[in-house]
């Protein structure tokens, strides 16, 4: 399965959570049941996957945890806030950096329509 594949997959499960659910709940709320969707739809799904980073030739295993990884491919950070910033989505793409990822998804399940509240952010290019 392509990262596009997953990427439909991902952009279906949120706009469903979405609208079973509303704005307003917490993230970790949202990382439970849009897991437990796209598990539904037959992909595997990590919660709270440590990623490591290395500085100046040490390697440390707690650099971050992305809320979700799709199929081993995609990474999803949640967030439950009135407006996403630049900060959230240079935060993404360092995460895709430091992963060896190339697709990440900035969902935002504050927004009034859940199609608002999706970014998709590539890191280079995707086949």
């Amino acid at each position: 399965m392509t990262e596009n594949e997953i990427a439909k997959l991902i952009v279906d499960a949120s706009i469903q959570v979405h609208k079973e659910t509303g704005p307003g709940l917490l993230e970790t709320v949202y990382e439970v049941l849009l897991k437990h969707e796209l598990e539904s739809k037959g992909l595997t799904v990590d919660r709270q996957v440590p990623i490591p980073i290395e500085y100046k030739g040490i390697n440390f295993q707690q650099g971050f945890k992305a809320d979700l990884i799709v199929e081993s491919r995609v990474i999803i950070e949640l967030k439950s806030v009135e407006t996403i910033s630049k900060a959230h989505k240079k935060q993404m793409l360092t995460y895709l950096k430091l992963s060896g990822k190339k697709l990440g998804f900035l969902l935002n399940f504050g927004e009034a329509l859940m199609k608002d509240g999706i970014t998709r952010i590539i890191n280079g290019t995707l086949q």
